[in-house]
């Protein structure tokens, strides 16, 4: 496995056949585990095709697989890149690390996409209760 990211916080690596692992480890690592888990589910259940698909989890471990979505991006135009982030609002999520290390490009179909949803917003989830998130 490739090793991509190694912090206090997640450890993430590619695997051989391009998947995505990722461990949650430190503070609130179950509490982002499971809010990155939902959040993915939820964009896979409205059809948003540029973040990653959920594989695998391991909630014991507090690991899952995702699909690849592409490389990271090195260089990105900043009104494009709010662009990318404003697109995911539609699917019903605040991307709340808007950082470029959280885009991707994806070859295969020249897809920007969007990664790592563990502070996201869901935007009125919970039968219309408001927002859900776990922003810092």
């Amino acid at each position: 496995m490739h090793e991509v990211k190694d912090t206090v916080r997640a450890q993430v690596r590619i695997g051989y056949d391009g998947r995505v692992h990722k461990a949650f480890r430190g503070h609130r690592a179950r509490e982002r585990f499971d809010h990155e888990v939902r959040v993915l589910r939820h964009l896979a259940a409205r059809g948003c095709d540029f973040v990653p698909r959920l594989l695998e989890t391991d909630e014991a471990g507090l690991k899952m697989v995702t699909t690849n979505c592409g490389r990271l991006v090195e260089q990105l135009n900043p009104e494009r890149q709010r662009e990318i982030f404003a697109e995911l609002e539609k699917f019903g999520v605040r991307h709340e690390d808007r950082a470029l290390r959280n885009i991707t490009y994806r070859v295969a179909d020249g897809r920007f996409c969007v990664i790592d949803f563990e502070f996201a917003t869901l935007l009125d989830e919970g039968g219309g209760t408001g927002e859900v998130s776990l922003k810092p």
